[in-house]
């Protein structure tokens, strides 16, 4: 099959690339974002997100290996050496490079599939390395939903894609503001769970087997006093050390896996 070629760093599609892996604002104006490597772009795929173009560098990826990844339908365009070295952000990506269409992540778009779903909230992270590592998480645990609470960054910044392995693909995901997610949670009967050093107890002692919400807030600042004015019960991870807060991906997972214990699935 013939492609198209792109050999240099100066052509506009590279540049346009450029710009959508360094700027939220062009992503959000263009509904467009950047996938880099094989897993990630199966994982998009399987979560039907739409893939534009695909590049790809013949000397780390055959064409008969991107038969069996991509469907023929994509336009896919063969790109040099110095235009894959321009574009990469790491030399693991596996020559492949692909442009999609973002999704909505809206909060009346979650659904579940069943009547006590667990929710997985994040309350203002600013790390994109954090949220990667929550989603990695709450993908492992297989959590109903991931809602992210004013965000500081959007979800398709490539270093959280990068960081979730491609998780940003296979969880379901909303954002919102804090009002708009607890009466989302009381609208649905789901308890709310905040990670909290106030008024708390130890984690282990809480019921989780009910729909429930862990929340967790930022290592800096925590969580608002708006989340822990509509909790039910704020709960804490006991430490014997001399710090009093985890990184907020350890604390996740140490509180989801809880809750999955106590439903059975470990």
């Amino acid at each position: 099959m013939h492609y198209k070629e792109i050999t240099s760093t100066q052509n506009q599609l590279v540049k346009q690339i450029l710009v959508l892996k360094e700027k939220s604002k062009e992503r959000r104006k263009t509904g467009r974002f950047v996938i880099e490597g094989q897993r990630e772009l199966q994982l998009a795929l399987q979560a039907n997100y739409t893939i534009q173009t695909l590049l790809f560098y013949p000397e780390l990826v055959s064409e008969s290996d991107l038969d069996t990844l991509i469907p023929s339908q994509i336009e896919h365009i063969i790109i040099s050496k110095e235009v894959f070295q321009k574009l990469a952000y790491r030399h693991t990506t596996e020559g492949i490079i692909a442009i999609a269409e973002t999704k909505p992540h809206h909060l009346d778009g979650l659904t579940f599939q069943n009547k006590t779903p667990l929710v997985l909230i994040a309350e203002a992270p600013e790390k994109p390395g954090n949220i990667g590592a929550i989603l990695r998480t709450a993908d492992a645990a297989n959590v109903d939903a991931v809602i992210i609470a004013n965000p500081k960054s959007d979800l398709y910044n490539p270093n959280i894609i990068r960081s979730s392995v491609g998780c940003v693909f296979t969880n379901q995901i909303a954002v919102g503001n804090t009002s708009e997610i607890i009466t989302f949670l009381k609208h649905h009967q789901i308890a709310i769970f905040c990670a909290a050093l106030q008024a708390s107890v130890n984690y282990y002692t809480q019921d989780f087997t009910a729909a429930s919400a862990i929340v967790v807030g930022t290592e800096a600042t925590g969580l608002s006093d708006e989340w822990l004015a509509h909790a039910r019960q704020n709960i804490i991870i006991p430490m014997q050390g001399e710090i009093d807060s985890m990184n907020v991906s350890v604390a996740a997972g140490i509180l989801i896996f809880e809750a999955k214990r106590q439903r059975g699935f470990l």
